[in-house]
């Protein structure tokens, strides 16, 4: 059997052993592998990197919706603790009245999407005026101006949110049609801002300022702003205040305040 195969193999010359590639063809053959391989390496790189930069601009998105875009910017080069101290700058603290009363039976899908509608038009009225959304608590809604990059200006700049805020309000009903009131108040002195946290960051303010600006929201009336004296020196002639009497503040003991009432 083997020797009727060998005979056969020799007879046919299809059979037989195939003559060797033509070196030309050879090394075209070989080129062509080689460039096909350097090409789908190159190609899976540009993929790469393409995939990462696109990575790297989500990170980058998401976290200037929690920091500054300067503060976020150094955070990404520095390791440090971020914190700095400003001579100057102006807080509003903004609270919607009786909410928890509001909300106790309501839809919980109702009062997120209230709460998210109108902090989200708050949220673009800040970036419209230049001030800086440092957090909400809650109902409550908290700006600043003259930070983290001061502006000589940045007393006029939170009074004049707060004065659109108070407007936006009165187009606002909850989800039941009810009106929607607030109370806010405005303080201008030093404070200290830093990011903390190491899994979730936050930028915040810390001082006296801080806290006088919420005592004048928690303690003023409906639906104007409430003011200190150090406000009122600074926007004298540009708005007209109401001085109210002497009322008890939270460890300030006495103070004079003013109103400032919106347009109309």
């Amino acid at each position: 059997a083997l020797l009727a195969i060998a005979i056969a193999i020799a007879a046919d010359p299809r059979l037989a052993t195939p003559p060797p590639f033509p070196n030309g063809l050879r090394l075209t053959y070989n080129s062509f592998v080689m460039v096909a391989t350097v090409v789908i390496v190159f190609l899976w790189g540009v993929y790469v990197i393409q995939q990462l930069e696109v990575a790297r601009r989500r990170a980058d998105a998401l976290l200037l919706t929690i920091l500054p875009a300067p503060i976020a910017a150094r955070l990404k080069h520095d390791t440090s603790v971020i914190a700095d101290g400003y001579d100057e700058v102006t807080v509003l603290f903004a609270d919607i009245v009786n909410f928890t009363t509001m909300s106790a039976e309501a839809n919980p899908v109702d009062v997120v999407n209230f709460l998210n509608d109108l902090f989200s038009e708050f949220d673009d009225l800040a970036l419209r005026h230049g001030v800086e959304k440092i957090k909400t608590i809650g109902d409550a809604y908290m700006v600043a101006g003259g930070l983290p990059t001061p502006r000589p200006d940045h007393c006029e700049a939170v009074v004049a949110f707060g004065l659109d805020m108070l407007d936006a309000l009165k187009r606002c009903q909850a989800w039941h049609g009810q009106t929607v009131h607030m109370r806010v108040g405005v303080h201008s002195g030093p404070v200290v801002a830093g990011v903390i946290g190491r899994r979730k960051f936050i930028y915040d303010l810390w001082g006296d300022t801080v806290n006088t600006a919420s005592r004048m929201e928690s303690s003023g009336l409906v639906d104007v702003i409430q003011v200190t004296p150090a406000v009122r020196d600074r926007l004298a002639g540009k708005y007209e205040f109401e001085e109210r009497p002497p009322i008890t503040i939270k460890g300030k003991g006495e103070m004079v305040t003013y109103v400032l009432r919106p347009k109309g």
